[in-house]
C-alpha cells in the first residue's frame, strides 16, 4: 500500500485511489497501529483525498449535456452545476 501511494497520478487511477483510501480509513478505524504509523497512514489518506478531490473537480468541467433543438439535432451545451 505504501509503494502505490507513491504513483504519480498518471499511474493512479481515481478508482485505484478510492479503494486505496478505504483500505486506510480501515486500518485507521481498527486502532491496531502505533502513534508513529497513524499519523504516516492520515497523512497518506489526506494525500489521497486530495487527489480524488482534484479528479472529481476536472470531471465536474468536461461534464455537457445533450439537447435536442426543434429539428431533432444534438446539441452539446456545458452543464453548470
Amino acid at each position: 500500500m505504501a509503494g502505490s501511494a507513491k504513483k504519480s497520478g498518471a499511474e493512479r487511477s481515481f478508482e485505484a485511489a478510492m479503494l486505496e483510501l478505504e483500505d486506510i480509513v480501515s486500518k485507521l478505524e481498527k486502532g491496531d497501529t502505533s502513534l508513529e504509523e497513524a499519523i504516516a497512514t492520515f497523512q497518506q489518506g489526506i494525500e489521497l483525498s486530495r487527489y480524488c478531490a482534484a479528479k472529481l473537480d476536472e470531471a465536474e468541467k468536461k461534464i455537457s449535456i445533450l439537447l435536442q433543438d426543434k429539428d431533432g439535432n444534438l446539441i452539446e451545451k456545458e452543464f453548470d452545476i
